[in-house]
């Protein structure tokens, strides 16, 4: 009877941890040091809520040529990098004001890949690009719209990032065969 009393003192004074296991290995483990969670799993954060941004590059008719998956709060230079090394450098690239960085046009310059990018408004010194060029951006973003027309990418049901990637894949395999 005195050991039960024991044991319901130490409840109260913050010991319920060491009496409530059987068996001191079960439980959680402790991550070493690895992430977890959303973040590993290209779903983040942003002003609209839990979102994942699809990066992509198309050639000329719209066709997609490499896809990644970048969390919705990751900045858009993010993904930019990872599809760059995928492929042959371009002769052309025409992007968004996001990807407008220093950084960026001079990696394209090095390997004599013409930049194609609006400067941000908040540029001090704003350079030129060829505005007629620039019109044909939009072929990406009709090539967005395809993607989008399966509703299992445009609300990303998976939750897990290899999954939602190959959905976006096949999808991206039926808009370069319709096109």
């Amino acid at each position: 009877m005195g050991g039960c009393f024991l044991r319901l003192v130490r409840l109260f004074r913050g010991g319920w941890h060491d009496q409530r296991r059987q068996h001191i290995g079960q439980g959680a483990s402790l991550g070493l040091g690895r992430k977890r969670g959303e973040f590993a799993q290209a779903i983040g954060r942003s002003r609209g809520g839990r979102t994942t941004k699809v990066h992509a590059l198309t050639d000329e008719t719209g066709r997609p040529v490499a896809l990644c998956l970048t969390p919705g709060q990751a900045h858009d230079l993010t993904g930019v990098a990872e599809l760059l090394t995928r492929i042959p450098t371009p002769c052309r690239l025409l992007a968004d004001r996001a990807y407008d960085a220093r950084r960026l046009r001079d990696w394209l310059a090095e390997r004599g890949c013409e930049a194609i990018i609006p400067p941000n408004p908040t540029r001090k010194h704003p350079h030129s690009y060829d505005k007629t060029a620039y019109r044909g951006r939009n072929v990406v973003e009709r090539m967005f719209c395809r993607l989008k027309d399966f509703r299992r990418i445009a609300t990303r049901y998976d939750k897990r990032a290899d999954v939602f990637l190959s959905a976006v894949f096949l999808a991206a395999a039926i808009v370069w065969w319709t096109n």
